[in-house]
């Protein structure tokens, strides 16, 4: 049993019942957020105030209502503050608008033509290095304001005159910012129960409840003039090669940001995965809406999405209503606003932009090797623009993956036996022909070669060189064994097969363990038995026997079974393919099995033993089950069928090993984080799942093992491991451990990258096979 989640509250189909129990608290909660991040983000922009308000109705109305993503919250971003703001500040704020609904046109347009998938091929190292890179701007732009003094033009120049701006300005802005700052910070380290209100508007209150106290000189939002900016849009007037680029840019910023958000927000919750055609759609209705409305470009926003996934969110109803409120709000209590002292709201921008730079990601860009194009990025958007850094980590991550494609490992060692071992890997194209030849130049004449090409790629020039220097190293007495790891480039290039478009003609895959859904070549035809019929036993076939006289008939698979062609097929295939190959091997066990482990694991369809251990017939004794549970001797309810399992396998099978190996995404394990709601209809799950207990207990009581892929599959291992201390409370088998004469392991298969891991204990570590 298991499934594909990173969240324990499985999202429900909408109904009345849990949109008032779910969606409309979440709404409230992601609406407290809103509010303040939209005011901030639209004096980052340039933008009068009502237009941050107006692009967060209209991505909660709109983009919330069209969108392919059910919990997605869009509106005005950080991340798109640069660009407004450099637009704003050549055609004006009404060309901007405009600027914004022809964006917002393209994006529908993309969306139509479903390219939604190719802004996934943007490296995220750019796209994280350019968030970087705008907090890095907004921090130090709004850093002066929070000093009281104003900005300026570039981040250059706002890094220069920081140090004046600190000397020679002492007003109550200063204590107005860092009293914003203090709550921001400390919020997070409150009681839970003291965090109802979101830090953001605990921040705003609290600064501008004490300025108003003590009567401290600040500068307050003027919400009157910023309605009277507001205006219908109007045509840009300029360089249409400019307006056509401002269209451009903030189209694909914006349209990129809101995939990248909906990908990472699908990773939060089980739910329906996000159709990204249909939210980009979605995102260009809404700008186009936002644009004539005279509000921010919209997009959506990571920060806002996983507050409402967190808040409990199930369906798009919560985004919605979340826009809902601030129209509610700007209607009824915008006068509110005009009590929010301006350095209060640069201080919220100013953290906002520290938080922009995610250390986290450098952690996860550095086993790539991608911190380079982050840090070009980031700097590129500091130092000389938004566009130019983008097109800068762009460029650097494009030359990056050539070269990684062009980058070959060869290695030539001599074995103890006087065999060379040579390996050669990677894409092997011209570009890596001279330190090919040059590596195979230093096997000496007259060895024996076995040379093990693991390439996904091989190029006319390659394969010469290669072709060349075995012929050559043969004639010179010698001899060249190529074992072909991945692919058979070599073998269908010396047979002058056709390479291009594709180096093999298409055919059913053959390996026994692909799923029978990737073997079958459309529906297979029922088949009246496994084999011809004409065939007898004297014929060797292994399905039908005739029966002795008097004893009970004995028939194929297929003989009045129900409909099941996959099952039939695959054991045609069987007959006809493998079991030719295995019966001498079964013939020599067919009276006795001598296996040497005892292997438990989950009964979960993508765990395969025998495949993730590379084991054959008479190796493990297996036992399967709901969790892979190991009942502890005595448990409550009591099962019998593992304790036999175990009661037999050490005593009359004197197995050595006994192994628990769990999985990534178990269902039983994420059944038990979600307090048994999935098994409220399934008595006996629930009441086998009670042996599950100890292991949530000790998950609970354990620390993070530094995995950091989510609470249910760190409760998988945990499991894996309760399961061996239960596996102790069997006097045989702890007398035999203790003795060493048993071994127990536990394995962890990680089902996504198909990795297996081994688990040591304590404390709870992996490390890979």
């Amino acid at each position: 049993m298991g499934t594909d989640t990173k969240s324990y509250r499985p999202l429900a189909k909408s109904g009345i019942t849990s949109v008032l129990r779910h969606d409309l608290p979440a709404s409230l909660v992601v609406f407290l957020v809103a509010v303040p991040l939209s005011l901030g983000i639209a004096v980052a922009s340039g933008a009068p105030l009502a237009a941050g308000l107006i692009a967060a109705v209209v991505g909660g109305l709109v983009a919330g209502a069209l969108g392919g993503s059910a919990v997605q919250v869009s509106g005005p971003a950080a991340g798109l503050s640069l660009v407004v703001a450099e637009v704003v500040t050549t055609y004006g704020w009404r060309a901007t608008c405009m600027i914004t609904l022809m964006a917002g046109a393209l994006q529908l347009l993309l969306g139509l033509f479903r390219v939604a998938r190719a802004a996934l091929a943007v490296s995220p190292a750019v796209v994280h290095g350019m968030l970087a890179g705008v907090g890095v701007v907004i921090a130090l732009s709004q850093l002066h304001v929070v000093l009281g003094g104003s900005p300026q033009r570039s981040a250059i120049g706002n890094l220069i005159e920081l140090p004046q701006q600190i000397i020679h300005n002492h007003s109550h802005a200063v204590f107005v910012g860092l009293l914003t700052i203090a709550v921001l910070v400390g919020w997070t380290r409150l009681p839970q129960r003291l965090r109802i209100i979101p830090a953001p508007l605990a921040a705003l209150f609290v600064a501008s409840a004490t300025a108003g106290a003590l009567g401290w000189d600040v500068t307050r939002v003027d919400l009157s003039q910023s309605l009277s900016e507001w205006a219908t849009p109007i045509w840009p007037r300029g360089d249409w090669h400019g307006i056509i680029g401002a269209v451009l840019l903030v189209a694909l910023l914006a349209g990129v940001e809101s995939l990248l958000s909906s990908v990472a927000t699908d990773k939060l919750h089980d739910g329906k995965r996000s159709d990204l055609d249909r939210e980009l759609t979605a995102q260009g209705v809404a700008n186009m809406v936002t644009g004539a409305l005279g509000g921010l470009p919209i997009a959506g926003v990571i920060v806002r999405s996983t507050t409402n996934v967190r808040a409990g969110a199930r369906s798009r109803w919560s985004t919605v209503m979340h826009g809902l409120w601030i129209l509610l709000f700007a209607v009824c209590l915008g006068w509110t606003i005009t009590l929010i002292p301006m350095e209060a709201l640069a201080a919220l921008l100013v953290f906002i932009g520290v938080q922009m730079v995610n250390l986290g990601h450098l952690r996860n860009l550095r086993g790539h090797g991608e911190i380079p194009i982050y840090v070009v990025t980031m700097a590129g958007v500091v130092l000389v623009g938004l566009a130019e850094g983008v097109l800068l980590g762009f460029g650097l991550a494009m030359l990056s993956a050539l070269r990684r494609l062009t980058w070959i490992t060869v290695r030539a060692k001599p074995e103890s036996d006087g065999r060379w071992h040579v390996l050669i890997g990677g894409s092997l194209t011209f570009l890596g022909v001279p330190r090919l030849t040059s590596e195979l130049r230093a096997v000496p004449a007259g060895a024996a070669v076995e040379l093990d090409l693991n390439i996904d790629f091989m190029d006319n020039a390659a394969f010469e060189a290669i072709h060349t220097w075995r012929h050559d190293h043969e004639r010179g007495g010698g001899t060249v064994d190529i074992d072909e790891i991945h692919d058979e480039w070599y073998a269908m290039a010396a047979s002058g097969a056709r390479m291009f478009p594709a180096k093999t003609p298409p055919r059913a895959p053959e390996r026994w363990w692909l799923p029978w859904a990737h073997r079958r070549r459309g529906r297979p035809a029922p088949a009246s038995s496994l084999v011809p019929a004409q065939h007898s036993p004297a014929e060797g076939n292994p399905a039908v026997h005739s029966p002795a006289e008097g004893s009970p008939a004995v028939h194929s698979l297929a003989e009045g079974s129900p409909a099941v062609p996959d099952l039939l097929a695959g054991a045609r295939e069987f007959h006809r393919r493998t079991a030719p190959l295995i019966r001498p091997f079964l013939l020599a066990m067919a009276r006795k099995q001598e296996p040497s482990h005892l292997f438990i694991t989950c009964a979960d369809s993508r765990v395969v033993p025998n495949l993730i251990t590379a084991s054959g017939p008479g190796d493990l004794f297996t036992v399967r089950n709901i969790g892979n549970l190991v009942p502890r001797l005595g448990a409550a309810p009591p099962d019998d069928s593992v304790a036999a399992a175990i009661e037999y396998a050490t005593g009359a099978l004197n197995i050595r090993t006994i192994t628990v190996c769990g999985h990534s995404g178990c269902g039983a394990m994420a059944t038990l984080l979600s307090g048994y709601e999935k098994a409220t209809e399934l008595p006996a799950l629930s009441r086998w799942l009670h042996h599950g207990n100890h292991s949530l207990a000790r998950f609970i009581a354990t620390e993070s093992d530094g995995v950091d892929d989510g609470p249910l599959d760190r409760l998988c291992r945990v499991n894996v491991i309760q399961q061996l201390e239960n596996l102790r409370t069997y006097p045989q088998v702890d007398r035999l451990v203790r003795a060493g004469r048993l071994q127990l392991v536990g394995l962890y298969f990680d089902i996504g990258t198909a990795r297996v891991h081994v688990l040591e204990q304590p404390p709870l570590t992996a490390s890979p096979l």
